[in-house]
């Protein structure tokens, strides 16, 4: 189960954090975006060009740290059929590394569409040539809030090895517009976590939790620690440590007693570390695995993997 294979590794690693790869102008270094242009031109070749060396540089540089990648679809998607052939490697190389690979689309659509999305990143498309895998990885964050024929498509390859990440309680501000709404005497993130639970009862593995888990963001630790106290077997993927004001200290509640159920996910204070000091970028590698490596001493102090 897909699940099992990101706690084996957290476990092995005594390292709950994924790296989220959300590739931008802000924290790829100039200097490769510069090289790119002199080879490709000004246009999007060359700016997915950069984008995938830094994004390989830093896979190659955490491979022995961090327990998976998260590598967000949008900064790609944006750069047209470049950037989405850039996407393909970047997942291709973490998986061959080893990494536990989450696509992160937040897709959430109509069951026929949700069909269509799920082969294609689960199964294959066989329309395009026997076996065609265009976006191959361990799991895919999704919306939920379309209901559970969005879900549905898929499930069976939740049976099979793979797993989802259904947005329950995102890490942005705003959030609390919609999902802090009261619902029939819910909040309506609980609701939805309700649905997650259902959508995801007969589909536990070894470790005890489900295949169908479950985005908790960082910046909300109160919601952290009740939905934990409640979903015993929910495994947790918690972004927004760092950058968006995410604690250590906030994410310990999302982990079991024995420091299991969850991963921790950081994207911009990893990948732009390199932003601090006086450096221009060029040791930007190094600079993400010692922003790892304290990210891990950090969460270390208050939970212990066993």
């Amino acid at each position: 189960m897909s699940i099992d294979i990101l706690q084996e590794r957290i476990r092995t690693m005594k390292n709950p954090t994924v790296v989220g790869l959300d590739p931008t102008p802000d924290v790829v270094p100039a200097y490769l975006l510069e090289e790119a242009r002199q080879r490709l031109g000004q246009g999007p070749e060359a700016v997915a060009s950069a984008y995938e060396t830094f994004c390989l540089a830093i896979l190659d540089s955490l491979r022995d740290q961090v327990a998976g990648v998260k590598v967000q679809s949008a900064c790609f998607a944006v750069l047209g059929g470049p950037g989405i052939s850039a996407m393909q490697r970047v997942l291709a190389h973490a998986r061959e590394l080893g990494y536990y690979t989450i696509l992160d689309s937040m897709r959430g659509d109509m069951p026929e569409t949700a069909e269509v999305y799920a082969s294609g990143v689960f199964g294959s498309v066989e329309a395009a040539g026997p076996g065609f895998a265009p976006y191959a990885c361990d799991a895919v964050t999704l919306n939920g809030y379309l209901g559970g024929d969005s879900i549905r498509p898929f499930l069976p390859y939740c049976r099979s090895g793979k797993s989802v990440f259904v947005l329950v309680k995102t890490s942005n501000r705003s959030s609390v517009e919609v999902q802090d709404l009261l619902s029939g005497g819910r909040l309506v993130h609980t609701a939805m976590a309700d649905l997650v639970s259902r959508w995801g009862a007969d589909l536990y593995g070894k470790y005890g939790y489900s295949q169908v888990a479950a985005v908790v963001g960082a910046t909300y630790p109160e919601t952290i620690r009740s939905l934990r106290a409640k979903y015993d077997r929910m495994f947790f993927l918690v972004p927004g440590y760092g950058a968006q004001g995410g604690s250590a200290k906030n994410v310990q509640y999302a982990f079991d007693r024995f420091g299991h159920g969850a991963a921790i996910c950081a994207s911009r204070s990893i990948l732009g570390a390199w932003k601090s000091g006086d450096s221009d970028g060029r040791d930007f590698a190094q600079r993400a695995a010692e922003a790892a490596e304290k990210m891990k001493k950090s969460l270390g102090k208050y939970c212990v993997i066993m």
